[in-house]
This record gives C-alpha cells, sequence and structure tokens, in this order.
C-alpha cells in the first residue's frame, strides 16, 4: 500500500527530549520503518519548522519524510499550531491529488484536523491516533492545561467521523467511547518497541553504592519527575539520573530550573544530574546503566519508555496510569505506585535497589513481555490489519455507490 502518517508538530527526525518531542516522534519513525518492512510505501508528513529543512529526506528504505509549508519556518509550541491545520490541509490534498495515498494515518488531533481538511477535495480511508486526549489532560492539569479551545469538540468530531481510530491503550477506548466514536470503529494497537540487541550500559555520572534510578523522558511538569526528585530524599545513598529536556536553552528552560530548585530545597542536589536531551543511540546504553528506571506521569496515554526499560532489562517502578496499567504487570515486570506519592515511590525504589535477585527477576520478565507482544513488527502488523480493514470497506462503499 501506499500510505501517508501525518504527524504535524512530532517528526520523526526530531531531536528526543523536548517539551515537544518524545514518544510521538519515536512511535511515527519505528511504524513507518516497520511498514516499510512489510513491503508498503510511506510517506510522512511533518510541518516544515526549518527554513532549511528540504522537502522530502529519506528516513530510511521506503520511508521519505516530507516537510509541509504551513506556518512560518520555525519552531513553533504545539499548542500554538492550530491556526496553519487548514493550510496544512490544502497543501495535503495538492499533492494528494497527483497521486492519491491508498490510507492515510493521522497522528495527534491537529494532525486529524489537517486530513479531515484534505479529505473535503478528495477522500480516502482514514485512521486517526490521537496519542493523548484533550479532555484527559484538562481533567489532570486544569488551569495549566494550555491545549486551544478547539481541541476537544475537535477530537470529539475525528472520533465519529474517521474510518478507524486506533487507540494505543485500554483506557484510551473508554474515554473515546465517552467522546461518542462508534464502537465498531475502535481499535486497540500498543506503541512498540526496539530490542535494543547489542548495547551496553553507558559508563559515566557516578557509581553509588545505593544504585542509580534514572527518570528518561521529556521534562514537562505531568511527566512526575518532581514526584521522583522527591522520593529521593528518602533514598539517601542512591542517584538519580534524569536525561530529558530541549536541545538548546537547557539550562534556562522553567522546568529545569524548578526541577534543580527542588532538588535544592530537598537537600539531594549532590546526587541528582539533569543530563539533557539525548538522541535515540543513546538510550539503550543509558537504560542499561540503571538498575531501576522511574516512569511516574500523572496520566500516561501509552508510554514508551517503561516499554524501553524493559527492552533493556531493567525493572520499572510507574505510575499506575493509563498505558502502564497495560504494559507493566504490577509484580511480574514492575512495580507500579499512585502518582503524585514520593513516599510510595520511595518505598518501591528502595525495595528494589536492595535487592539484586528481585530487580533481575523483574527485567528478565519485562524483557520476555515486550519481545512477546511490543516488537515494531507486532505492532505494525495489527496496524496494518486496521488499514486493510478500512480500505477493505471503502472500495464496497465506492463499489456499491457504482
Amino acid at each position: 500500500m501506499r500510505i501517508a502518517m501525518v504527524s504535524e508538530h512530532a517528526s520523526p527526525l526530531a531531536v528526543l527530549g523536548g517539551a515537544d518531542a518524545g514518544g510521538q516522534n519515536v512511535h511515527v519513525a519505528a511504524l513507518a520503518l516497520a511498514l516499510a518492512e512489510l513491503g508498503h510505501e510511506v510517506e510522512v508528513y511533518t510541518r516544515r519548522d526549518d527554513v532549511s529543512s528540504a522537502e522530502t529526506v529519506p528516513l530510511g528504505p521506503g520511508v521519505d519524510v516530507i516537510h509541509v509549508p504551513a506556518g512560518p519556518p520555525r519552531a513553533i509550541p504545539k499548542d500554538e499550531l492550530h491556526a496553519y491545520m487548514p493550510a496544512f490541509g490544502d497543501w495535503l490534498a495538492s499533492r494528494w491529488l497527483r497521486r492519491r495515498p491508498e490510507v492515510v494515518h493521522a497522528h495527534f488531533w491537529m494532525s486529524g484536523l489537517a486530513c479531515a481538511q484534505a479529505r473535503r477535495s478528495i477522500d480516502f480511508p482514514f485512521a486517526q491516533t490521537f496519542h493523548a486526549l484533550g479532555v484527559v489532560k484538562r481533567r489532570h492539569q486544569g488551569a495549566d492545561d494550555t491545549s486551544p479551545p478547539e481541541r476537544q469538540p475537535a477530537e470529539k468530531r475525528l472520533a465519529y467521523v474517521t474510518d478507524a481510530v486506533i487507540a494505543t491503550a485500554t483506557e484510551e477506548v473508554h474515554e473515546l467511547l465517552r467522546l461518542g466514536a462508534r464502537p465498531e470503529s475502535l481499535h486497540v494497537v500498543p506503541c512498540g518497541v526496539e530490542l535494543f540487541e547489542g548495547t551496553t550500559a553507558t559508563d559515566g555520572w557516578w557509581n553509588q553504592a545505593g544504585g542509580r534510578v534514572l527518570s528518561l523522558g521529556r521534562l514537562v511538569e505531568r511527566k512526575g519527575v518532581d514526584t521522583v526528585i522527591a522520593a529521593m530524599a528518602a533514598l539517601p545513598d542512591a542517584e538519580l539520573v534524569v536525561a530529558g529536556g530541549p536541545a538548546g536553552s537547557f539550562e534556562s528552560d522553567p522546568e529545569v530550573r524548578r526541577l534543580r530548585r527542588l532538588a535544592q530545597r530537598l537537600g539531594v542536589a549532590d546526587r541528582v544530574r539533569l543530563v539533557g536531551a539525548v538522541t535515540r543511540d543513546q538510550v539503550p546504553g543509558l537504560l542499561r546503566s540503571a538498575d531501576v528506571v522511574a516512569c511516574t506521569p500523572w496520566y500516561e496515554p501509552f508510554g514508551i519508555v517503561p516499554l524501553e526499560a524493559m527492552a533493556c532489562a531493567r525493572p520499572v517502578v510507574g505510575s499506575a496510569v493509563g498505558g502502564l496499567l497495560d504494559t507493566v504487570v504490577d509484580g511480574v515486570t514492575g512495580i507500579l505506585v499512585p502518582p503524585k506519592e514520593p513516599g510510595r515511590l520511595a518505598e518501591a525504589l528502595g525495595g528494589l535497589l536492595a535487592d539484586p535477585e528481585q530487580r533481575r527477576r523483574l527485567g528478565l520478565a519485562g524483557a520476555t513481555r515486550v519481545a512477546e507482544k511490543y516488537t515494531w513488527a507486532a505492532v505494525a502488523a495489527e496496524t496494518e490489519a486496521v488499514y486493510r480493514q478500512i480500505t477493505t470497506a471503502k472500495s464496497i462503499v465506492v463499489g456499491r455507490a457504482h
């Protein structure tokens, strides 16, 4: 199939760890490459945010990234991109009128809006993955939610009009049904993870007798890194490495400064190191350098980092929310704790840091679970099945119309 994937703000070419560069970027890149491995031709459309970017950049065999000229060619926070989606969609329609994709898969709500705009001019089978829902974000962040007011009504419309909504976790299905999605259009396909074979642990930082905890991901408040820092006060012999954050202006980033102030106030700054954004190549070695990986968001639509840790045979201590309820088996591949509770987190981390045999057992079980359920090849095959279903249904409808 000729597959068009649209990811308006999350480019598969981006450096990870910034405010708007995280799991979705990884998901889009890996899924596109895995679909190409199955023999499909994939184009990923993302907004041009740099004047020097070429229109077409190869990502890998069978996959090209297409930079769409919608809005000024500079970095813009994703919550300010809504106004450029009509232009994004019109550009897609113009291109697709010349060579129509056989299926279109939108990632995030604004990509869905761009695809819906394009669909006014040209019809195509249309799948949607939200990656996060505005109603959930508003529930957890309240007045701190910076999403534009158009988000929730747009997601409600998209959940109903698209041919398939591909949720990444069971909890998301319940939210989508409450939004009015048609049950027959809903599918659950998890995110996947690389198996990271042949990599070794990254050396450096410290070698604390109490062990190393790693927090990896975007540095935004809802990821709960402050909970991990607070837990360190009860783990006096352990160290914490925090990887993530913007690639530029790291020292002046508001969240970096907030977390550092917290570490200073709690007296743990000498055992907490914020190392900034990391490349994909650095991730497996960084994970293998840790004794335990802490993933403690307030909410999490899916969460790739827990899977990456499990793929590296590292135990996860995670929040019992969202996608982690599907991926982390409590007491088998890791330990689940309530979000925003540093005391409970410290108890779980401390128990694992003091018990190498339990860490080994949980880590091996996690690696086995990932290999059985969460490879990108498996995820691509499940996604392909959804594509086949909606393209077949569209063909039947068109045939009846004729």
